[in-house]
């Protein structure tokens, strides 16, 4: 079988084991762009995995982070990165290990951007590591969101036009991905507790995290109108729409939506779609 028809099966293989909410917009997308957009996701997911791992110590962390950008942002070589994780690659993922994979599966007229893009994610989160993620006032959310997420929306951005020439404000696209990010805080508020990690403004309570969750998936829910492909719109809307759904089951209580609960959000979306 072509080396590059298994890489692609690979990285959708890779998507579904690490984001399932991810997997299902993605196949909306046509070929190119999925392929594209999978690259991008699991570039991204591959240096997450470095942020949040929880026996890594900081200094590690941000020696991985910025060496890793600093490569990204120039001519990233696959043996100098296998030699910079060769200690520690019995702790770090397969998603991790594979960035060089990743990166050959995007097409080459458009990888220098997902490049550019994760390059700057790595830089943003080897400066909140640096910090010891302490929160103190939303311009610090504003920066460690824009960092973690609103990049994300940035970078679709710049894949849409460059697919089919679609424009989408860019302000939107950072509120897109912020929004989405805030839910994941809402979700994981306990998790990142027990870890000494607290994303909450000073003088924030959990209601004032709902408040910016819902404002961003609100602009999130504007950009997407500026669209006119279904396949991205459909990508886009799948997430902003779970999201949603989300927040109101924590809302009252609940940890996160069902799996039936999930498919009948997506079909619906498919029959106003149709």
């Amino acid at each position: 079988m072509n080396e590059a028809v298994v890489l692609h099966r690979e990285a959708m293989d890779m998507l579904k084991q690490t984001s399932r909410t991810f997997f299902i917009p993605i196949n909306f997308l046509e070929p190119t762009l999925r392929k594209t957009v999978a690259s991008a996701y699991l570039c991204m997911r591959a240096i997450d995995e470095i942020e949040d791992h929880p026996s890594m110590l900081a200094e590690t962390k941000r020696h991985l982070l910025t060496s890793i950008s600093t490569s990204l942002k120039t001519t990233f070589d696959p043996e100098v990165y296998r030699a910079l994780i060769q200690p520690y690659r019995h702790i770090l993922p397969d998603v991790t290990q594979r960035l060089a994979d990743w990166i050959l599966l995007c097409p080459p007229e458009v990888v220098g951007k997902v490049k550019e893009s994760t390059g700057i994610m790595a830089e943003g989160m080897a400066k909140w590591v640096d910090q010891e993620w302490k929160i103190r006032t939303k311009e610090d959310l504003d920066d460690y969101t824009y960092y973690v997420a609103g990049l994300v929306g940035c970078m679709l951005s710049d894949l849409w036009k460059w697919h089919d020439n679609t424009e989408t404000d860019r302000e939107k696209a950072i509120a897109f991905g912020r929004g989405l990010q805030a839910v994941n805080i809402l979700r994981n508020q306990d998790e990142d507790f027990e870890r000494g990690v607290r994303f909450l403004p000073d003088g924030w309570d959990r209601d004032d995290l709902f408040s910016y969750a819902k404002q961003n998936l609100s602009m999130g829910s504007d950009y997407v109108k500026d669209i006119n492909n279904r396949g991205i719109t459909m990508f886009c809307k799948v997430p902003l729409a779970l999201a949603n759904s989300t927040l109101k089951a924590m809302k009252i209580g609940r940890e996160k939506i069902s799996r039936n609960e999930v498919e009948s959000i997506v079909a619906e979306l498919e029959s106003q779609h149709s």
